[in-house]
């Protein structure tokens, strides 16, 4: 058997490692690099029960024990840490609490932390890039094979209902399954199936080098710009680098991944952000200013599953925020269905695509 999956990102990276376990053919199909978009600039924070309540629920916590055991079972460090998390806000100037030493030491004065969110039992982190990276060498050391180039259609039967590959720069590549894992441009391969709706929302970042100074503290706070509430993400990773993100907004999605750049005006704001919360986050100390599109659908829950009305067809996407957490037991999901038919570790009918009005292929041929 022969899977070929669109998209090298953490989602295909993980797929390709669980299918290549049970010894099926796997070839990765990348038009950039691996990790180029979300899967290489995203914040990489995991949570086991913040998805409570949610569909999600078994998903994530499926996903953050294998996080914990990969380490064990695929060579390279891609820093995977277990973190304590807080909530708070940044007092604004007048404040009662604006000069108030903040509970953690390393955060500037007028910083409050309100609770403890997160715990080392239940929060952790990752490099994305790393990590998908590794993942997706763990696969090709395994026999994956990795290609470059841009996928242009979905190649059937006579009988238009069963997939036998992906027409990839004019040349067709053979399989007996085919999987989407293309992110927010999985929008494109609605041209050529049943497929709902994905968009992209764009979040910028600024990405510090603080070294040892900032301990493997998570946070979640709550600042006031121009009368608007506004709310930041900071995350320290354990090689020295902090990531920071806030200001999300939607925005037209370049067709090619390279070209994803982020909004000055934002970039500066979240950069005065920064330098609010706390010493060490200095212009000087900047590594990478940057920007990504998270795949998110219409009712916020990724499609994970077969494609309506095809044989042979596979999406896996749509995972907003919860992307690097989510992927393992993605991958693991994905690679039971394709060989067995059907998911042991986690029930993903919630995640069906089925379950919302595919998007008119007309609407992408008109663009």
């Amino acid at each position: 058997m022969r899977v070929v999956i669109c998209g090298g990102g953490v989602i295909g990276a993980c797929t390709a490692w669980f299918l290549r376990r049970r010894g099926i053919d796997v070839i990765v199909v990348e038009r950039t690099d691996v990790a180029a978009a979300a899967s290489g600039k995203a914040g990489g924070f995991l949570a086991r029960n913040w998805c409570e309540g949610s569909p999600l629920d078994a998903l994530a916590r499926r996903s953050f024990a294998i996080h914990a055991q990969l380490p064990e079972e695929i060579a390279g460090d891609w820093g995977y840490r277990p973190m304590t998390a807080y909530s708070g806000f940044v007092a604004a100037d007048g404040h009662p609490r604006r000069d108030a030493p903040s509970a953690l030491g390393w955060l500037s004065n007028g910083v409050i932390i309100a609770q403890r969110i997160g715990t080392t039992e239940t929060t952790a982190i990752v490099h994305p890039k790393k990590f998908t990276s590794a993942v997706m060498n763990a696969a090709l050391a395994q026999g994956a094979e990795l290609r470059s180039g841009n996928m242009a259609g979905i190649m059937r039967d006579a009988d238009g209902t069963t997939a036998t590959g992906v027409e990839v720069d004019g040349r067709t590549v053979e399989a007996d399954a085919v999987v989407i894992a293309m992110g927010p441009w999985s929008l494109l391969a609605a041209q050529w199936m049943s497929l709902p709706a994905v968009f992209g929302q764009r979040s910028p970042s600024i990405v510090y080098d603080t070294g040892t100074d900032a301990p493997a503290d998570a946070l979640f706070l709550e600042s006031e710009e121009n009368g608007s509430a506004v709310s930041a993400e900071v995350f320290p990773r354990a090689d020295g680098s902090t990531h920071i993100t806030a200001l999300s907004d939607f925005a037209p999605l370049p067709l090619d991944p390279a070209a994803v750049t982020p909004d000055h005006d934002a970039i500066a704001r979240l950069q005065t952000m920064s330098e609010r919360l706390s010493p060490l986050f200095r212009s000087e100390r900047i590594i990478a200013r940057q920007a990504c599109f998270r795949p998110l659908t219409q009712d916020g829950l990724p499609l994970i599953g077969r494609v309506p009305q095809s044989d042979g067809l596979y999406v896996a996407t749509g995972h907003n925020v919860w992307g690097i957490l989510n992927a393992p037991a993605t991958g693991e999901a994905m690679a039971q269905l394709i060989a067995e038919g059907a998911t042991r570790n986690v029930d993903i009918s919630p995640f069906d695509p089925a379950r919302l009005e595919p998007l008119d292929p007309w609407l992408l041929r008109a663009c």
